[in-house]
């Protein structure tokens, strides 16, 4: 059985482990609208498609910095 990563599908915990940030800071992206969620139950499940526009969205060399 394939994990829900490699199916396209990634969790809160699996979205901050990648980051390296907290899980309570990617709640806190998707409850400001800047990581695109589903809402399932009490929790959230984030689509590789989402995870990767938000990605994309926040590169350093695209804002400047």
């Amino acid at each position: 059985m394939k994990k829900k990563s490699e199916e396209g599908v990634y969790t809160v915990a699996e979205v901050s482990e990648f980051l390296k940030v907290h899980w309570q800071t990617v709640l806190n992206y998707i409850k400001s609208g800047k990581l695109k969620a589903i809402k399932l139950g009490n929790g959230y499940r984030i689509p590789k498609k989402y995870f990767e526009e938000f990605i994309e969205d926040n590169l350093a060399e695209k804002k400047n910095v």
